[in-house]
């Protein structure tokens, strides 16, 4: 890594990489603490958690997911930014790594986003009333997890298209005229 350019680039995929892995830690460790329960009459306790729905599951394993495979690319990057062997082909695994993360956080999001919906405004047509009026601390924490979730799609939709771009300037194509 001797230019100015490279060593850019390599420094935002650094800090993009270890954002994400603090916003996916984030969101992981709102989930995993969004429960709470009201006691209705000294009788009945009506219980709000993420594992009751199968959508906030799924974000939640989409984030540690995320999490996990951030670390290993943060790894994996650090590596690139040494000597180089095939680098082209290198960054082509990276910008597919990321596209994927990105594709699973999107998938994780518009599920958790939706019955957060429900929750908050529920759906007459189905007879679904709103909980969020009666557990707001729950659907603060699912809204404050969720948001982190969105933040990650950000970092990784801005990961891809960095990649892209170093991919382009560096193709053979672009190098001979074409």
């Amino acid at each position: 890594m001797s230019s100015l350019p490279e060593r850019a680039f390599f420094n935002a995929q650094f800090t993009l990489r270890l954002l994400s892995i603090a916003l996916t830690s984030a969101a992981i460790v709102t989930m995993l603490h969004s429960h709470e329960a009201l006691i209705i009459a000294d009788i009945f306790v009506m219980e709000a958690r993420y594992n009751y729905t199968s959508a906030l599951r799924f974000i939640l394993g989409a984030d540690i997911v995320v999490c996990a495979c951030s670390v290993l690319s943060l790894i994996f990057v650090f590596l690139l930014s040494g000597p180089r062997s095939n680098l082209q082909q290198s960054f082509f695994i990276v910008f597919l790594h990321d596209l994927a993360m990105a594709m699973l956080m999107m998938a994780g999001c518009g599920a958790a986003t939706a019955i957060s919906v429900v929750s908050r405004a529920g759906l007459s047509r189905v007879g679904w009333i709103p909980i969020c009026g009666q557990v707001s601390k729950f659907c603060n924490k699912v809204a404050l997890s969720v948001g982190f979730s969105y933040s990650i799609v950000v970092c990784y939709l801005l990961l891809t298209v960095m990649t892209v771009h170093n991919l382009k300037s560096k193709s053979p194509a672009r190098q001979e005229g074409i």
